[in-house]
C-alpha cells in the first residue's frame, strides 16, 4: 500500500461532487460559496504537503471574495478554482512560470489574463497556482522552483506535465477542476496519468491574450472528473476578445447538451503505433478495448490513420520542425519574462535544460524558422485532408508509456535536456494535434500496474462537439469518475 492510503477523506462526500452539481447546490442554497471554497481550502490543506501540487494559496483573498454580494452571478457561481502557474496570470497574484530566477524575484502580475476574466466572469473562486515544470517544457512536474508534485494514485510515480499540479490536486480531490494548458500534450498527458478527462480544445477557441496569442502550438482549458465539466466550463470560457487572431468554427453550441443520446454512427481511424517510439502494452489494450465499446456504441472503427504519422521520414521530419518551433519558443518566452524582471535572465535564472533549450532556439536562423512553420503547416492540410475523406475521429493512446517514476525524466546537470529526450514517448500521440490546432481529448479507460492510462480521441478543427458527445457516451457506459485515487475517498 502506498504512503497515500493512510490519508483517506472517508466524510468528505463533496470531493466526489463535479463542478456543474456543486454550483447547482449551491444556486440552490444547499451549500455557500464560503462553505464550499473553505472545503476545497481545508483539503488543500490537510493533503498537499504530500502531493506539493499547490504552490501558492490565495485563502484570504478566496474567501472574501466568497462572502462578497460582488461574487459574479455566472454559471459557477461560488465554485473553487486552481490556476496553473503558467501564463494564466492573475492581477497581485505570483506568477513564476516554474522558473527560479521569477520565484526569487517574488513576481507579482499587473493584470488579468483573459481566460482568468472568463473563469472570473463565469463565478468561479481562484483559491491558488498550481505546479509546472519551467515554462511547461517537459512531460514531468519536478522543477527546482517549487519541488517534484506526486502522483495520487501512488505517491512514488509523477502526474505527468505540464499540468501535472493541476492534474494531481482534481485527482486527489481538492476540487472538480482546475485549469490547465498544453503546448505539446500538457493538458492530456497529466489527465491519462492522473485518470482524469483532459481537452485540448481547437486553436482559437479559448482566448489566450493579452499577452499571448491564439495562432501558437499552445492553449488552455481544464483537467476535470467528468465530461460534463470539461463540456460547460467551454462554454463558459470560450468566448473570444476583439483583437483575438483565431477564432475556431463553430459546430455545435452549447456544448453541454444531450445530443449524444442520438449521435448517428461514426467512422472512428485507430493507431496504437507510431515509428519513434515502443508503446507499452497497457496503452495497446486501452485502446483495443476502447475500440470495442464504441463498435458496441455503434461506431465503425478500422484501423486507419493519416500517413504523415506513420512514415518514419515523414515523422522525423516533423520532429524537427516542432523542436525547432518549441526552443524558438522557450528563446522567445526569455524575453517575456525579461520584460516583467526589468532585466535579462541569466543562467542561474533557469534550469540547464531550459537554458540549453533557450540558447538552441536563439541560435535558429530564420530561413530554419520559416522553414519549420512551412513543414507544420503541410501537415495541418494533410491531416485536414484526411478527416475530411470521410473519417470522423482518431483513436489513440494518449501517450505510448504509462506514469514514470519520479526522477526518471528529471534534467541533471550531466544531462540537462534528459527530460526533453525522455518526454518524448509521452508526447508522440499529442503533439501532432497541437500542431495542426485540432481537438483532442484524454479519457481514462486504461490501467497499468494500478496506475491510470489514458486514450485519445482527435477530431476535425473545431470538432469539440462531436469528440464530446462520443465522451459522453464512453462515460455512460464506464462511469470512470466513481473510480478514484486511493488517495481519494
Amino acid at each position: 500500500m502506498n504512503k497515500s492510503s493512510s490519508k483517506i477523506d472517508n466524510q468528505d462526500e463533496l470531493s466526489r461532487v463535479d463542478a456543474v452539481a456543486l454550483a447547482k447546490m449551491i444556486r440552490n442554497k444547499e451549500l455557500s460559496p464560503v462553505e464550499a471554497v473553505s472545503m476545497t481550502i481545508d483539503r488543500i490543506e490537510r493533503f498537499d504537503e504530500d502531493l506539493n501540487s499547490v504552490i501558492h494559496r490565495q485563502f484570504e483573498r478566496a474567501l472574501e471574495l466568497a462572502a462578497s454580494p460582488d461574487l459574479p452571478d455566472g454559471p459557477f457561481r461560488g465554485v473553487p478554482m486552481l490556476i496553473k502557474d503558467l501564463w494564466a496570470e492573475e492581477n497581485g497574484e505570483p506568477h513564476h512560470a516554474g522558473v527560479k530566477g521569477m520565484r526569487d524575484a517574488k513576481y507579482i502580475a499587473k493584470a488579468d489574463s483573459d481566460l482568468v476574466t472568463r473563469y472570473k466572469e463565469a463565478g468561479f473562486v481562484i483559491v491558488g497556482r498550481t505546479n509546472t515544470p519551467e515554462m511547461g517544457a517537459v512531460a514531468t512536474t519536478e522543477p527546482l522552483s517549487h519541488g517534484p508534485t506526486k502522483n495520487p494514485w501512488n505517491f512514488d510515480y509523477g502526474p505527468g506535465g505540464s499540468s501535472g499540479g493541476s492534474a494531481a490536486a482534481v485527482a486527489a480531490g481538492f476540487l472538480p477542476a482546475a485549469n490547465a494548458s498544453d503546448g505539446g500534450g500538457s493538458i492530456r498527458i497529466p489527465a491519462a496519468m492522473c485518470g482524469l478527462v483532459g481537452l485540448k480544445p481547437s486553436r482559437g477557441r479559448v482566448p489566450m491574450g493579452p499577452e499571448k496569442e491564439e495562432w501558437g502550438v499552445s492553449i488552455q482549458h481544464v483537467v476535470s472528473h467528468t465530461v460534463r465539466d470539461t463540456s460547460a466550463i467551454l462554454d463558459a470560457t470560450a468566448i473570444n476578445f476583439p483583437g483575438d487572431g483565431v477564432f475556431a468554427p463553430e459546430f455545435g453550441r452549447p456544448y453541454l447538451n444531450e445530443n449524444f443520446q442520438s449521435l448517428k454512427s461514426l467512422k472512428i481511424g485507430l493507431k496504437v503505433s507510431d515509428p519513434r517510439v515502443e508503446v507499452n502494452p497497457d496503452c495497446v489494450e486501452a485502446v483495443h478495448s476502447t475500440a470495442s465499446l464504441l463498435s458496441d456504441l455503434g461506431h465503425h472503427v478500422e484501423e486507419a490513420s493519416p500517413e504523415a504519422l506513420n512514415d518514419t521520414e515523414r515523422v522525423s521530419e516533423l520532429g524537427w520542425a516542432f523542436g525547432t518551433n518549441w526552443s524558438v519558443n522557450i528563446a522567445a518566452n526569455f524575453a517575456y519574462l525579461a520584460k516583467r524582471l526589468g532585466r535579462e535572465l541569466v543562467e542561474d535564472d533557469v534550469e540547464p535544460g531550459t537554458w540549453f533549450l533557450a540558447q538552441r532556439g536563439k541560435e535558429q536562423s530564420a530561413t530554419n524558422f520559416v522553414k519549420a512553420q512551412g513543414i507544420m503547416a503541410s501537415l495541418r492540410r494533410e491531416l485536414a485532408n484526411w478527416w475530411s475523406s470521410g473519417f470522423d475521429l482518431l483513436l489513440t493512446p494518449t501517450t505510448a508509456q504509462p506514469p514514470p517514476l519520479l526522477g526518471l525524466l528529471a534534467p541533471t546537470e550531466e544531462e540537462p535536456i534528459k527530460a526533453s529526450i525522455e518526454s518524448v514517448p509521452y508526447s508522440v500521440f499529442t503533439s501532432p494535434f497541437n500542431t495542426t490546432g485540432q481537438p483532442a481529448i484524454s479519457l481514462p479507460l486504461g490501467s497499468s500496474n494500478g496506475l491510470p492510462v489514458g486514450i485519445q480521441l482527435v477530431g476535425a478543427y473545431g470538432r469539440e462537439d462531436l469528440i464530446l458527445a462520443v465522451s459522453s457516451q464512453l462515460e455512460e457506459v464506464v462511469k470512470w469518475s466513481d473510480n478514484r485515487a486511493p488517495f481519494h475517498a
